[in-house]
């Protein structure tokens, strides 16, 4: 296969030091519905996303509770699968940052980084965030509480003075403003391409890739003379230190591809189409990362798409501050399709954006309740009620042709990671469907039919086909969102669905999304019933924390 049928798509892996809040698993239900999107077209695809388990506030925690770091963390990602099972996350692989391959992958880097020039040993001394890593003096702000991490600003900064390995990163200032500059598209949206372009022109800084006397993390290969620091019993020596978390963390999505063991898969996968990741960690994929590869000789990634942040009144949303919703809670009461519906569709993929419990419900009961809901139950039961069961074919009216335009935008925007706005989009046209609907009256045309009104009978069933057919494609173009609720919209029409759980198989998702695809198949639809009930805000149970 070559590179156009094929579609590697990644998220950052999240620290595995508490349970995970719905702003956590933001992003990885947003690359999931683009992995599902990718997978029903037809393209041969690989999702990744899991857990970052390394950090040293890991382990601080681990020894205030009295457990392992290991049986900590092991604990803390279950929390995390079982939160992104009830979100229907499809994940090809769920990576963790303890898995033998990618010690191996890390170690890997090291040693090429190490045989191209690029590191070295030095000396350094300041700030260290135990959930982040070291901060410049820049990335610091002075509170009446101390220094802190702007993004972490509940968490004591520690001052450090260390003997480390570093990694040139001020070798690659030229490389990284032309790569940026011949690839407009390789951190997007634009306005946080111009932020990191900045800060490349502004100079860089070589960074520490070592942590000294650490204990829980990947051992560092690699001893200050350059030997290796494996010992011949295979254990490795504790002087050298182990890899600093941050370069640990970015190689998981080389080690996801297959570096460095299967070279096949490593060549069929990388360089990744999309790195999904937030604003705050920005620099480190589309500055640090692609240094790291080029010294490893390996291509930097396609695409970065940087989001925001979830807001709770203003503040970010955090376990910290306990302003956050529980997405266990949420799949609860809105269920999986609903629960990420409501948070795509809320919450912009390219911005910050203010959320509560509320919004979430008044998004739920207006769009799927009240506006798709409404659409489906109103053409299904008139389907039932006016022809016996049976489904017309489509016909050529207006709403033909407001799909014809619908599509493709549709697909750009989610091509082009706008997932709001892909379903604002998609949701014009429930609008104009529910138009069609008041405007044609099927209720006065099967009456007039009734009558003996001469081509009463023939309109009533172009009207009907063309409603059940816009519900057909409604129900395919949104199954990427909401994968349990497709296969449900198509029972109701009497179709099959064609596609496995995860998007898999089944024909290509543009051919089926044609105006008129199954217009030569007879069929009946099936009884009406509501697939999204109203919901009652005062009555949910989730809350923020």
């Amino acid at each position: 296969m070559s590179s156009a049928d094929r579609y590697y798509i990644t998220t950052a892996i999240a620290y595995a030091n508490n349970r995970p809040g719905l702003h956590t698993l933001y992003e990885v239900v947003g690359a999931d519905v683009i992995a599902r999107w990718h997978r029903m077209k037809g393209d041969e695809t690989r999702f990744l996303t899991g857990t970052d388990e390394h950090s040293v506030n890991i382990a601080q925690k681990a020894a205030e509770l009295g457990k392992s770091t290991k049986d900590f963390v092991d604990e803390n990602v279950a929390l995390f699968r079982a939160a992104e099972d009830a979100l229907l996350i499809s994940p090809d692989r769920f990576i963790r940052t303890t898995d033998p391959d990618h010690i191996h992958a890390a170690q890997e880097m090291v040693r090429r980084a190490y045989a191209n020039g690029d590191i070295y040993v030095g000396d350094y001394e300041g700030w260290y965030c135990p959930a982040e890593g070291f901060k410049s003096p820049s990335d610091v702000i002075e509170t009446a509480d101390g220094t802190r991490c702007p993004n972490h600003p509940t968490v004591p900064l520690q001052w450090l003075s260390e003997h480390n390995w570093f990694f040139r990163l001020s070798a690659y200032q030229a490389r990284l403003e032309r790569h940026f500059e011949e690839h407009p598209d390789f951190a997007q949206p634009d306005y946080r391409r111009n932020e990191m372009l900045g800060f490349i022109r502004g100079g860089l800084e070589d960074f520490s890739i070592s942590r000294a006397g650490a204990t829980w993390g990947i051992p560092f290969p690699i001893m200050p003379d350059g030997s290796s620091s494996q010992r011949p019993d295979g254990t490795w020596d504790p002087a050298a230190g182990t890899v600093y978390v941050w370069y640990d963390a970015l190689i998981n999505y080389v080690t996801g591809a297959g570096f460095p063991d299967d070279p096949t898969a490593f060549a069929r996968w990388w360089p990744a189409d999309l790195h999904v990741i937030g604003k705050d960690i920005a620099r480190f994929h589309t500055i640090y990362w692609p240094a790291m590869l080029w010294s490893a000789g390996l291509e930097a990634p396609r695409r970065v798409w940087i989001h925001g942040w979830l807001l709770a009144q203003g503040e970010r949303m955090s376990k910290s501050l306990g302003n956050f919703l529980d997405p266990v809670d949420v799949v609860r009461t809105l269920g999986a399709d609903g629960a990420r519906y409501v948070t795509l569709r809320e919450v912009p993929f390219d911005r910050d954006a203010d959320v509560s419990w509320d919004s979430f419900v008044r998004r739920y009961n207006a769009d799927l309740a009240n506006n798709f809901g409404n659409l489906l139950n109103r053409s299904v039961s008139m389907a039932n009620r006016y022809l016996g069961g049976e489904r017309p074919a489509p016909g050529n009216g207006g709403l033909q042709g407001r799909w014809m335009q619908a599509l493709p935008a549709y697909g750009e925007k989610l091509e082009a990671c706008q997932l709001s706005e892909a379903l604002a989009g998609l949701w014009d046209f429930v609008d104009a469907a529910n138009r069609d609907v008041d405007l044609q009256q099927p209720w006065v045309l099967a009456k007039e039919a009734g009558a003996g009104a001469e081509g009463k009978n023939e309109q009533l069933r172009g009207v009907l086909g063309d409603l059940l057919e816009a519900c057909r494609l409604i129900g395919l173009a949104v199954a990427p969102f909401m994968p349990t609720g497709a296969p449900k919209i198509l029972a109701q029409l009497g179709y099959q669905y064609a596609y496995r759980a995860d998007g898999n198989g089944g024909p290509a998702l543009l051919d089926e999304l044609r105006w008129g695809a199954h217009e030569g198949e007879s069929g009946r639809v099936a009884v009406a019933e509501p697939l999204f009930p109203r919901i009652e805000a005062e009555s949910a149970t989730p809350a923020p924390g």
